[in-house]
């Protein structure tokens, strides 16, 4: 039996865990017992003691270059490169010094087009030289710094990511955070073709383990995680679960009712870090938000289309003084989640790297052949 969403939501919300058996070995039967806890039943989380009462946390915006624009990928790296340490800077030297820096999806690579084989080059390794560099700027402002990048990994061998990477002041890498999940039947023509968690869970989950399915960093300024995933409340929702207390968000032209209702629920501090565009009216880019968890809006970017930095204390010690993971309803809507069944199955990107969809197209085809709602697709299981 393959683990639905709706399966994996209750392994989250009840701290119950699927078998694992040996290292690395995967169970995908959900109502397993396990000994590791991913969600405590007294609604605490663990965290690691906080070095100060209030923090400072900034977002950066800036435009995006591709790495396909220039004359050579390492002079659009280097150009990118040094516009991030430009901006940086600025946030280290004016206005309050920053704990934590967030840039947005896309400053490094920029985005890609055309097929897989022609958008492999246009990524990174993390770590790398270029998180080397980074880690030079996070090391000497002593802050948190954090951006997406289109990037690949030799344990993955044509598959193009989606990670998040977080360095810590000590200038390394001290987390990648993959993309959960992409938002899918969003184009009538195509699909989105990097490789998330999902796509490949069972894989993911036994070379990393559970725990890292929704990851929780325990920082010195609070818990906090990092997604590029937009309009997927169970995804957000198992973050929250998890500890979660500042959702830091890297999500490309992004609806900002998304965040702060995402925040209001889950009661949780958050952030999105947008790129700028020139103004087109098909577009919703810039506009970068910091919230509360509230859902109110504590600092937003005013331009579409330029560069800028925004910034917002978040009082922790205050907010995390008592603080239990949200109350959700999952006894009630429990026989509903165990019916459901997500239309495209999961692993569904874990196949040789010859058969990876190359384009937005093919990954469409693939998601018609293999939908659970649509035609031939459609089985019961």
């Amino acid at each position: 039996m393959k683990i639905s969403i709706a399966m994996m939501t209750s392994v989250l919300m009840t701290g119950s865990l699927l078998p694992l058996g040996s290292v690395g070995a995967v169970d995908t039967h959900a109502d397993g017992g396990g000994s590791l806890q991913l969600v405590r039943p007294d609604g605490s989380y663990p965290t690691v003691p906080l070095e100060k009462d209030v923090i400072v946390l900034k977002v950066i915006q800036t435009g995006v270059n591709s790495l396909q624009s220039f004359p050579s990928i390492q002079e659009g790296l280097d150009f990118n490169l040094n516009h991030m340490a430009k901006m940086a800077n600025e946030a280290c030297t004016t206005g309050k010094k920053p704990d934590i820096l967030l840039y947005h999806e896309f400053p490094l690579t920029g985005y890609s087009s055309g097929s897989r084989t022609e958008k492999l080059p246009y990524t990174v390794q993390i770590p790398g030289p270029e998180t080397k560099q980074l880690g030079e700027i996070a090391k000497g402002c002593d802050t948190y710094l954090i951006f997406g990048s289109y990037a690949t990994d030799p344990d993955w061998p044509g598959h193009i990511l989606s990670i998040n990477a977080v360095i810590g002041r000590d200038g390394t890498v001290v987390k990648k955070f993959w993309k959960s999940r992409n938002i899918k039947r969003l184009y009538a023509d195509r699909e989105i073709t990097t490789t998330t968690i999902e796509a490949v869970r069972d894989k993911y989950r036994a070379m990393y383990g559970i725990e890292e399915e929704f990851p929780v960093l325990q920082t010195e300024f609070g818990n906090i995680a990092v997604s590029t995933v937009q309009f997927d409340p169970f995804i957000f929702s198992a973050f929250a679960m998890r500890g979660t207390e500042i959702m830091l968000r890297t999500a490309t032209l992004f609806d900002e009712a998304d965040v702060t209702y995402t925040a209001f629920t889950n009661n949780f501090y958050s952030a999105m870090a947008n790129f700028a565009l020139p103004i087109n009216p098909n577009y919703s880019a810039g506009e970068s938000i910091i919230v509360d968890n509230k859902g109110k809006i504590l600092a937003k970017e005013p331009t579409m289309d330029k560069d800028g930095i925004i910034e917002a204390e978040i009082p922790i010690a205050e907010f995390r003084n008592g603080r239990k993971i949200p109350n959700f309803a999952f006894e009630m809507v429990k026989p509903v989640f165990h019916q459901y069944r997500q239309e495209i199955p999961i692993n569904h990107l874990d196949m040789p790297r010859e058969d990876l969809p190359e384009t937005g197209q093919e990954m469409k085809a693939l998601f018609d052949r293999i939908s659970r709602f649509i035609g031939e697709g459609t089985r019961k299981e």
